[in-house]
C-alpha cells in the first residue's frame, strides 16, 4: 500500500516538474534586459522626426546662404546740370552723362522761355533779363540732394556772352562749398571765358573752377569725350 502511495507522489510530482517547465520560457522572456540592439531598434522607429529636424535645419541653412548681402547702392559723385533752351546743349549735356556715367539734372525754368523771349536785340525778355545782373529768373523743381556730388559739370548756352541768369539762380540755390565745378557752353562763336568768370563770385570761396570749354552744336562724342578725360574724368 505503502509504495503505491509513493509511486503515485512521484507522478504528481513529475506532471508538476513538467508543467513548471513549460511555463519558464514565456516568463524568462518577458523579462528579458533591454541589450543596445533593442534601443537602436527603439530608435529606428522615430525616424519622422530625426528627419524633420534636419530638413528644417538644412532649409535654414539654404535660406541664409541664398540670401545675398545687398550692398547699399554706390552714390555717384559727379552731377551734370545744365539748361538748354533749344536744345544744343542738351545734347551735350546727354553725352557727357552718359561717358562718366553720371547723374543729370536739367535746369528747368518756372516760366518757359519762347521764342519771342529768346529773339536777340528785340528787347524780349532775354534781353532784359541779361541787362539785368540781378536778374534771377525761377527755376521748377530742384536737385534732391546736392551734398552726394563732388563734382558738377555745369553746362549752359551763351546769350550776349553771358551764361543765362538762370544760372545765377542754380548756384545761388546750394552749397557747392569743396566741390569743382566745370563748366561748359555752346555757342556759335563765343568761347566760356568770361561767362565762366563771372559765376565765380555767386560760390564760396572753397570752390574749385576747373578749366571750361566751348562746344558747336553738333559736338561728336570723341570730342566730349577727349575733354573730359583732360579734366581727369
Amino acid at each position: 500500500m505503502m509504495k503505491k502511495i509513493s509511486s503515485l507522489l512521484l507522478i504528481v510530482g513529475f506532471l508538476f516538474a513538467l508543467a513548471g517547465c513549460s511555463t519558464s520560457p514565456a516568463s524568462t522572456e518577458s523579462s528579458l534586459p533591454v541589450t543596445s540592439a533593442t534601443r537602436q531598434e527603439e530608435s529606428s522607429t522615430s525616424p519622422n522626426q530625426t528627419s524633420s529636424d534636419v530638413s528644417d535645419a538644412e532649409t535654414e541653412s539654404s535660406t541664409s546662404d541664398s540670401e545675398v548681402d545687398q550692398e547699399e547702392p554706390v552714390e555717384n559723385t559727379i552731377l551734370v546740370a545744365y539748361f538748354s533752351a533749344t536744345g544744343t546743349t542738351e545734347q551735350v549735356a546727354q553725352q557727357a552723362a552718359e561717358i562718366l556715367g553720371a547723374d543729370i539734372y536739367e535746369i528747368v525754368p518756372e516760366e518757359p522761355y519762347t521764342e519771342a523771349d529768346l529773339a536777340y536785340y528785340t528787347g524780349g525778355r532775354a534781353d532784359q533779363e541779361q541787362d539785368d545782373p540781378s536778374a534771377r529768373p525761377a527755376i521748377n523743381g530742384g536737385v534732391e540732394d546736392i551734398s552726394q556730388y563732388d563734382t558738377v559739370l555745369l553746362g549752359y548756352p551763351i546769350w550776349h556772352g553771358q551764361a543765362p541768369r538762370i544760372i545765377s539762380t542754380f548756384l545761388e540755390s546750394y552749397d557747392f562749398a569743396g566741390k569743382t565745378i566745370i563748366p561748359f557752353c555752346t555757342s556759335h562763336s563765343s568761347g566760356v571765358g568770361s561767362s565762366a568768370d563771372n559765376l565765380h563770385d555767386l560760390c564760396p570761396d572753397t570752390v574749385t573752377w576747373a578749366e571750361g570749354a566751348r562746344f558747336a552744336s553738333g559736338a561728336s562724342g570723341d570730342e566730349i569725350q577727349n575733354w573730359l578725360q583732360a579734366q581727369g574724368l
